[in-house]
C-alpha cells in the first residue's frame, strides 16, 4: 500500500533523489523538482486534489514545491515540513567523483578500501550501517522522510494537515526559501490554515571534531557577512610613504577580527564560533607599480540574540582599534625611515565610517541623481558578494577626498537567528522526546537552542526590532537591488520551529555519510511521534483557551 514507509523503500527513495546531481546553480537543480512532483503526483490524494501540489518558479528558472494534504476541508491545524534539495559541488571527491551521486556504489567502493579511509570513518563503518554520497545527510534524507510523512498523511495517519515545502539554493543565498515565505502566507490565507510548527529535518551537526552527541534543535543560528572596504592613498612603489597600502590596512583588520572571541555570544551552554575570514581581496584589476590603495576583507559572523545595532557598534570599535594601529605603525616606520633621508613624516588619520554614513555624505555633497546613478549602474550578473564590494568601492572612489578610510558594510546572505526554546509547546515536546528516546532506544539527546549548520528556518519569523533591521538594511548596498528579505511575511508567520533530523557525519566533505539504520528505523518512528504530539498539544492548548 505504501511506497515510502519501509526501511528498504526509504533507502531506495533516498538513492533516487541523490542520483539527481542538484548542485547549487546547476541545470540539475532546476530539474530536480520534476522528480519530486512526478513522485507525489502518483499519490491518489494529489490526483484528486491537483491544486494542492504546486511548483513555484524563481526568476532564474529554479523552483520550489509545496504539497498540502488536508485532513478534512475544515481542518486548520497544519505542520509545515521544510527541506532543501540543492547540494554543494563534488570536486573534493577526487578519484571518487564519478560515484559521488551513487550512494550504493560509493558505499560499496568505500567498504572495499575501508582501511585506507580516515580513522573516524573506519570507526563509524565498524559500528553502524553508513551510506555515503553527496546529499545523503545534507539533506536529501530529510526530504525523503518528509515525502514519506506526506504519503502517510494522504492515508489519514495524522490528526491534522501536513504541508511539505522543499526549496533550492539553501547552500548559497537561500533564494528558494526567501521566495517561499510569501507562498506560505498565501497558502495560510487561501486554505484557512493555522501553522502550529515549522519542522525541519536537517541532519545533526557536530559541535566539535569527533562530537558523537545527538541533538534536538529548537531553533537555528543566525549569520551575517560584515565587510571592511579599505581605501588608502595611491603612490608609486618608489615612494611608499607618500601613500598608504590598502592591503596592509586590510591585514590589520583581518588580524583584529579573525577568531576574535569578543564577537562570541553565549546562551545557556551554547556559544557561537568566533568570526573567520571568508573573502580577502586586493581590488586592483591589473599589475602596476602603483601601491594597492583599495582592498576588502569579509567575515563570517554567527549570531544568537545580539541586535544588528550592537553588531554594527562592535564592528566600529574593532575598525577604530585597527585604524589606530595602522596610524601608529605607519608613523613609527616613517620616523625610522626619515633618519636616513630628508623625508619629514606626516601623521595619517584613518577615518572609520559605515556604509550608511558615507552614503549620506555622498548624497549631501554630490546629490541623489549622481549617487543613485552610480549605484544603479552595476553588473547584475555578478555574485552578490562581488556586487556589494563593487558598490562600496564605487561610492568610496566618489568620496576619495575622505581617504584614507575604512568603510563598514554587510554583504548577503543574512540569516536571522531564530529559537523556540522558550516556547512552551516546543520546550515540553523536546523534553518528552528526550525522555522517550532514553527509555525506548537507550539514546541520549541534548536539546540545543540553535542548529549550528545554518538553515532556512531563519526565515519563518523575525525577532529583531525595526531599528535593528534598519542597521542591517542601511549598511547593505544591494538591499532592494537584487537582495532582500520578505520581512513583512516573516513577521506574519512567526511560527514555532523545530529541527529533528538524521545522524550524519562530514557535511560538505567527500566522506559525507548517513547512519542509515537510525534514519530509516529509529528516526521514522521519532518523526511520527513528534507529529502526533504536536497535533495533540495543539488540541490541548485550544481546549485551555476555550475553557478560559
Amino acid at each position: 500500500m505504501f511506497k515510502w514507509k519501509s526501511k528498504e523503500q526509504l533507502r531506495q527513495l533516498l538513492c533516487e533523489l541523490v542520483q539527481v546531481k542538484s548542485v547549487s546553480g546547476s541545470q540539475a537543480e532546476k530539474e530536480f523538482p520534476d522528480i519530486v512532483v512526478n513522485k507525489l503526483s502518483e499519490l491518489a490524494y494529489f490526483k484528486e486534489n491537483p491544486g494542492h501540489l504546486n511548483r513555484t518558479y524563481l526568476s532564474d528558472g529554479r523552483s520550489f514545491i509545496s504539497a498540502l494534504v488536508k485532513k478534512s476541508p475544515d481542518t486548520k491545524k497544519t505542520i509545515v515540513l521544510i527541506s532543501h534539495f540543492d547540494v554543494v559541488d563534488v570536486q573534493d571527491y577526487g578519484k571518487w567523483k564519478q560515484y559521488a551521486f551513487d550512494p550504493e556504489k560509493l558505499t560499496e567502493q568505500f567498504y572495499s578500501i575501508k582501511d585506507d579511509l580516515p580513522e573516524a570513518v573506519q570507526v563509524d563503518m565498524e559500528s553502524g550501517n553508513w551510506l555515503f554520497g553527496r546529499g545523503t545527510m545534507d539533506m536529501k534524507c530529510g526530504l525523503a522522510l518528509h515525502m514519506s510523512i506526506v504519503e502517510q498523511a494522504t492515508f489519514g495517519e495524522y490528526d491534522g494537515n501536513i504541508l511539505l515545502l522543499t526549496v533550492p539554493d539553501e547552500e548559497v543565498n537561500s533564494e528558494g526559501m526567501r521566495a517561499a515565505v510569501p507562498k506560505l502566507v498565501q497558502l495560510l490565507e487561501e486554505h484557512n490554515l493555522e501553522y502550529t510548527t515549522i519542522f525541519n529535518s536537517e541532519p545533526m551537526f557536530s559541535n566539535f571534531p569527533g562530537d558523537k552527541n545527538n541533538y534536538f534543535y529548537t531553533g537555528s543560528i543566525g549569520k551575517a557577512l560584515p565587510g571592511f572596504l579599505c581605501y588608502g592613498k595611491e603612490a608609486h612603489v618608489g615612494e611608499p610613504f607618500g601613500g598608504l597600502n590598502a592591503n596592509y590596512m586590510a591585514s590589520v583588520i583581518t588580524a583584529e577580527m579573525e577568531l576574535n572571541t569578543d564577537f562570541c555570544e553565549k546562551v545557556d551552554e551554547e556559544i557561537t564560533p568566533p568570526p573567520t575570514n571568508l573573502i580577502y581581496r586586493d581590488l586592483k584589476t591589473e599589475y602596476s607599480t602603483q601601491i594597492s590603495h583599495r582592498a576588502v576583507t569579509l567575515f563570517n559572523l554567527f549570531l544568537f540574540e545580539r541586535s544588528m545595532t550592537d553588531v554594527v557598534s562592535l564592528l566600529q570599535q574593532k575598525a577604530i582599534k585597527a585604524a589606530n594601529e595602522i596610524e601608529q605603525s605607519y608613523m613609527n616606520k616613517a620616523t625610522k625611515y626619515s633618519q636616513h633621508t630628508e623625508f619629514t613624516p606626516q601623521q595619517l588619520k584613518v577615518k572609520v565610517m559605515t556604509y550608511e554614513e558615507i552614503y549620506e555624505y555622498a548624497l549631501e555633497k554630490y546629490g541623489e541623481e549622481k549617487v543613485e546613478g552610480l549605484l544603479s549602474n552595476r553588473d547584475s550578473e555578478k555574485d552578490d558578494r562581488k556586487r556589494t564590494i563593487d558598490l562600496v568601492d564605487q561610492l568610496a572612489a566618489l568620496c576619495n577626498e575622505l581617504a584614507p578610510m575604512i568603510v563598514i558594510f554587510f554583504a548577503p546572505p543574512f540569516y536571522p537567528a531564530i529559537s523556540s526554546g522558550k516556547n512552551g509547546l516546543i520546550s515540553n515536546l523536546v523534553n518528552e522526546l528526550k525522555q522517550y528516546t532514553h527509555e525506548t532506544f537507550n539514546m541520549e539527546f541534548t536539546i540545543q537552542n540553535y542548529f549550528a549548520g545554518i538553515s532556512d528556518l531563519s526565515y519563518v519569523g523575525l525577532n529583531y526590532e525595526n531599528s535593528s533591521i534598519a542597521s542591517l538594511i542601511n549598511n547593505m548596498p544591494v538591499w532592494d537591488k537584487g537582495y532582500s528579505l520578505p520581512i513583512g511575511d516573516m513577521k506574519k508567520l512567526n511560527v514555532p520551529v523545530l529541527n529533528i533530523g538524521p545522524v550524519g557525519r562530514d557535511p560538505h566533505k567527500w566522506t559525507e555519510r548517513l547512519d542509515a539504520d537510525f534514519a530509516f528505523e529509529t528516526l521514522v518512528g521519532l518523526l511520527d511521534l513528534t507529529i502526533e504530539k504536536l497535533f495533540a498539544a495543539h488540541y490541548e492548548v485550544n481546549e485551555q483557551i476555550v475553557s478560559k
